[in-house]
């Protein structure tokens, strides 16, 4: 900072405030500061500089308040990522919203404190209210990046999860391989006002009409993670489209789905290709429930939203590479232990 001082011309208060982003700086002395660290090829010690202030970073995760096998393992995931973090200055904290339910999280949202919490990994679909409500917790200082389903709408910070499009249309190369006979593909989404679950539906279809054309693929049904509400469309679809020989589950709750299939088309029933390897996706993998299941990791989605805000906060680059969430393909074959 001395030499920062000496070059620039400046008082060594004055390059404290610069650094720091304090007011009462005219922004010809800005520019004289900046030009003395480009010159000097100063790298600030974020770090240090947190320690010495005793900055505490605060990140809130809010996930849908589901008995999905998904979130809990997201939530397992950050709890495992807290304990590490414990002496890396970082606490995490979870909350809740209905999911599916825009006022719950608009409520969370606008319920969040700037002086307690540094930013915002959220897990929600993307709706007006919700788009608003993210633009006025960032214009309070609030850093946020859409978690799993992407709210672009929003010009939130940054996007944590896998390419969904990409995944849908990965799910229609497996499932059009895998199918042995023509007829109809069911899809089965959370809901439509999911972004993730539509652009799975976009990519899907769009490799379905372009490579398998021989195959019908109907209109989502949408089942809310709800295992009674999906065995009636199910019992109905099922009706409707004798020929059907596929699903494609868009979502990351499988316990209606599974045990429908389980009961009501034991042996070889149709090829369902997944998301998310839950304990529930494994065993429906191992027992020839499912044929394939496309998975994110949920380490990962958490790691990545934490150094992602941390950067945002400290107002330095991430390696995008790094937070890059890979799109993963299991067959019963290759289940990992």
């Amino acid at each position: 900072m001395n030499d920062i001082a000496r070059v620039a011309g400046v008082s060594l208060a004055t390059v404290d405030r610069v650094l720091n982003d304090r007011p009462g700086v005219r922004k010809v002395t800005i520019a004289k500061v900046q030009t003395a660290i480009d010159t000097l090829g100063y790298i600030r010690d974020t770090a240090a500089a947190n320690l010495a202030r005793k900055r505490v970073y605060t990140i809130l995760f809010i996930l849908p308040a589901t008995g999905s096998e998904f979130v809990a393992g997201l939530e397992e995931a950050i709890r495992d990522q807290s304990q590490k973090l414990a002496l890396d200055r970082t606490q995490l904290r979870v909350a809740k919203a209905t999911p599916f339910d825009p006022q719950q999280i608009v409520a969370a949202l606008d319920a969040v404190d700037p002086h307690e919490v540094d930013g915002i990994a959220l897990f929600g679909p993307e709706t007006p209210s919700i788009r608003d409500a993210v633009r006025r917790i960032r214009a309070r200082g609030v850093a946020v990046v859409a978690l799993v389903s992407d709210l672009p709408s929003s010009d939130r910070d940054h996007f944590v999860g896998i390419d969904n499009l990409a995944a849908g249309r990965t799910a229609a190369q497996l499932m059009g391989r895998f199918l042995r006979i023509q007829g109809t593909v069911l899809v089965l989404t959370g809901s439509r006002l999911a972004r993730d679950h539509l652009e799975r539906r976009q990519g899907f279809d769009l490799v379905m009409a372009d490579e398998f054309p021989g195959q019908q693929v109907v209109a989502s049904v949408e089942g809310r993670d709800d295992p009674a509400l999906i065995n009636d469309l199910l019992t109905r679809a099922f009706d409707s489209y004798p020929d059907l020989v596929g699903i494609y589950a868009s979502a990351a709750d499988h316990a209606g789905l599974i045990q429908y299939l389980s009961q009501s088309a034991p042996g070889k029933g149709p090829v369902v290709v997944a998301h998310e390897l839950t304990p529930m996706a494994r065993r429906a993998l191992r027992d020839g429930v499912f044929d394939a299941v496309i998975n994110q990791d949920r380490g990962h989605l958490v790691r990545s939203a934490v150094r992602v805000l941390r950067a945002n906060v400290d107002g330095v680059p991430f390696n995008p590479t790094q937070e890059r969430i890979r799109i993963d393909i299991y067959l019963k074959e290759n289940l990992p232990a």
